[in-house]
């Protein structure tokens, strides 16, 4: 696990890039990805060692740690740490896969790992593990992933169905330049296609197990304090995504009032207007009531992982709750500064207008769906079964 001293390294490193961050990400909206520069600075930071396993070289950073680490990289650009949150979360699901997998995916200590679980794609049995073919959409971060996790379904001969991840070199599919957006632009969240791509069976895990981390064949099980539930542990990672996007939003918004006066009106001043001063506090407690709601869902993934006990559906079901309202939080602030930016926010070499495309276009995402998300968690606060597998 990582030291202190770790983490505050990892921390400075990547608030040192934030205005590079910001800088290219004009660069990275146009050429639809995100710039080697970027990428370049967040291995050197040590980002893409901080879901690793202590094991393989990686720093161990637990889910509030790499939260931290997240958010920090999403305040300097959302695209990028959008695919920073991809990437980390995918390859702590890695860890989920037997050891020997595990050896293939960490080797080196620094890895980069995309996913997509929407299962449109299938898997056959042959001897030694599955032949994989299908075609996956909306895969973030793929062009720069070593490895991909792919959702399919494979038929067994009693004729029922399973769903299965396969982890699978990226080297080995075929990704297509078909990303043209208006939101998000530079995740390049390409297709991706395997034809009829051999995947051992060390490399292949049930999604149902998955879920619960109790894949097996793996050293690292029990009370590792890293064996979170699965999808809480994505959805705190998604939400710090959209905490870092708010936070970068309020520094541009106020780096840009000094001098701003408010056209057609006597105020020469914007920050002087007594509904600016109400909206600059709105967006601030909106930010910060979800970085509240963030310390108490890492507090119950944390303590379960400690414990080596999943956290129970009732705890996951609310987990999704807050982590969608604190998702929808964050966009109310960058909604609420953006309007409030006047005319000129739309020039595309203000960073502000970025922010809000983006964080616009992620809340679109099916995990963060925010009535969605609080009908599961209003569920159970009224007594009541959370009405889903999917937790």
């Amino acid at each position: 696990m990582a030291t202190q001293e770790e983490l505050a390294s990892v921390l400075d490193a990547v608030r040192d890039a934030v205005p590079t961050l910001r800088r290219n990400g004009a660069e990275a909206e146009s050429r639809r990805w995100i710039p080697d520069e970027n990428i370049e600075l967040l291995e050197k930071a040590g980002v893409f060692r901080a879901a690793v396993p202590r094991a393989h070289g990686g720093l161990d950073l637990d889910a509030a740690q790499q939260a931290a680490v997240i958010a920090e990289v999403s305040r300097g650009c959302p695209s990028t740490g959008w695919v920073t949150m991809v990437w980390l979360t995918s390859a702590w699901a890695a860890s989920l896969y037997p050891d020997k997998a595990q050896k293939e995916v960490f080797d080196g200590g620094s890895t980069r790992v995309s996913i997509v679980f929407a299962p449109t794609g299938t898997l056959r049995p042959v001897d030694g593990g599955y032949r994989l073919d299908g075609t996956w959409r909306f895969n973030s971060g793929c062009r720069g992933a070593g490895w991909d996790m792919l959702a399919a379904m494979v038929e067994h001969p009693d004729g029922t169905s399973e769903e299965l991840v396969a982890l699978v070199p990226t080297s080995e599919l075929a990704i297509a330049d078909d990303w043209h957006v208006s939101a998000g632009a530079a995740t390049g969240s390409s297709t991706t296609t395997a034809t009829d791509v051999f995947v051992p069976a060390h490399r292949v895990v049930p999604l149902e197990e998955a879920m619960v981390s109790a894949t097996g064949d793996r050293a690292n099980t029990g009370a590792t304090g890293r064996n979170y539930g699965l999808l809480g542990y994505i959805m705190s990672s998604v939400a710090a995504t959209f905490l870092g996007m708010a936070r970068g939003a309020y520094e541009l918004f106020v780096e840009r009032l000094p001098g701003r006066g408010i056209t057609y009106t006597d105020w020469t001043e914007q920050s002087l207007h007594p509904l600016t001063q109400i909206q600059v506090a709105t967006a601030a407690n909106k930010i910060d009531a979800a970085e509240a709601l963030s310390a108490r869902w890492h507090r119950v993934l944390q303590e379960a992982a400690d414990a080596g006990v999943q956290p129970s559906d009732e705890e996951k079901a609310v987990i999704r709750g807050r982590t969608a309202y604190a998702a929808q939080l964050s966009k109310e602030a960058v909604e609420l500064l953006f309007s409030a930016s006047g005319g000129s926010v739309i020039r595309s070499d203000v960073h502000l207008q970025r922010f809000h495309r983006d964080i616009q276009g992620f809340s679109l995402h099916a995990l963060v769906q925010r009535d969605a998300n609080l009908e599961v968690q209003g569920r159970v606060l009224l007594g009541l079964e959370p009405g889903t597998y999917f937790l």
